[in-house]
């Protein structure tokens, strides 16, 4: 089978959105090299979610709904993938970059000694069927291209919002080969006792717009009421709720945040972008109060659009960022959100 393979990802029977733009990557390097792509889904609700990939643009779809396969778990998921490439040998293998498609991809490309390029910012097929990819480095600071040597299949995972998902078409038609799982529940070494759902649960790397605050956010001139424990940080909590949330409603847009306002306690750990947090490239992301140290540059460089709030005028956040103000956060996020409801009827 001559095809690009494409992984979706799947929770309770329902397709993570990001699938849908490693889609949209397949599509690349695919039409460039004149073959199908194949959706894989596996566990509960295969078969409808494949109906529906085939009206984001896959043209084929291998599924297993197998129990074993009913919820995420590495060890089925990547014997069954990779012997999906060991039988039929596609041109790549794509995944969104999220931490169950980085795992599971990295691990079938270890079992099929197989070249793998994680992370992807965007794809290029050259004429001799080698595929190039960019990726960031050095915590964003650096864009590098690389090539991979045609003929192997090619792993990839690449960044959410790197592509742009197509729009869902009506009718497609796709054609669906099911598939046995590899191993059986007794091969199997972990187990799923349960899931817990968390209230209010963060998706900022799915927003397409983000408001984040930092460090600055302590300097919330209102008192602490008294047993409120430690002021700075009571105020700076108040502040996300009453400065950055009002705003970010305003907005429909996700609440971030720096290493140093998540380290300090003012919002939980969830909010964070960064190096050592949530990488994230939002059409629109505003940083108040945030400096702009090189490990928070490192989540949210390739936004689209970066709007700095801050009074420090010398902070590094303003060498990145379109649009700057500098001023009392305090007095400008109350303004600008007052204006925002204004112009949208709110």
């Amino acid at each position: 089978m001559s095809a690009v393979f494409t992984f979706i990802e799947t929770f309770n029977g329902q397709a993570l959105p990001a699938s849908w733009e490693a889609l949209a990557a397949s599509r690349v390097i695919a039409d460039k090299l004149g073959v199908p792509v194949t959706a894989l889904v596996f566990g509960n609700n295969a078969a409808v979610v494949a109906q529906e990939a085939g009206s984001y643009g896959a043209n084929k779809a291998v599924i297993s709904e197998d129990a074993t396969l009913q919820d995420y778990r590495l060890e089925p998921y990547v014997a069954l993938v990779a012997k999906l490439i060991a039988d039929h040998q596609p041109k790549a293998v794509v995944a969104a970059a999220t931490g169950r498609g980085r795992e599971l991809l990295a691990a079938a490309a270890a079992d099929t000694d197989s070249p793998m390029l994680g992370d992807v910012l965007s794809l290029a097929v050259g004429d001799n069927g080698m595929i190039s990819a960019e990726r960031a480095g050095y915590a964003g600071k650096v864009l590098a291209d690389t090539e991979i040597v045609a003929g192997s299949t090619q792993v990839i995972t690449v960044r959410s919002r790197a592509f742009k998902a197509a729009e869902p078409t009506t009718g497609a038609a796709v054609e669906i080969t099911t598939t046995p799982a590899v191993l059986s529940e007794d091969q199997i070494a972990t187990k799923i006792v349960s899931f817990e759902s968390e209230v209010g649960k963060v998706n900022l790397t799915d927003a397409s717009i983000i408001v984040s605050g930092g460090r600055g956010m302590a300097n919330n001139p209102k008192e602490a009421p008294a047993g409120a424990g430690d002021a700075t940080i009571w105020k700076a909590k108040d502040g996300f709720a009453t400065i950055i949330q009002p705003l970010a409603d305003s907005l429909n847009a996700a609440v971030g945040a720096s290493r140093a306002a998540v380290d300090a306690g003012f919002i939980p750990y969830a909010h964070q972008v960064g190096q050592t947090g949530k990488s994230v490239a939002p059409d629109l992301y505003i940083a108040v109060g945030i400096s702009g140290a090189i490990q928070h540059q490192a989540g949210m460089r390739t936004s689209q659009i970066i709007v700095a709030i801050n009074k420090d005028s010398d902070a590094p956040i303003f060498k990145m960022a379109r649009y700057g103000l500098v001023g009392d956060l305090y007095q400008i996020v109350p303004a600008l959100t007052a204006e925002i409801k204004k112009r949208r009827g709110g």
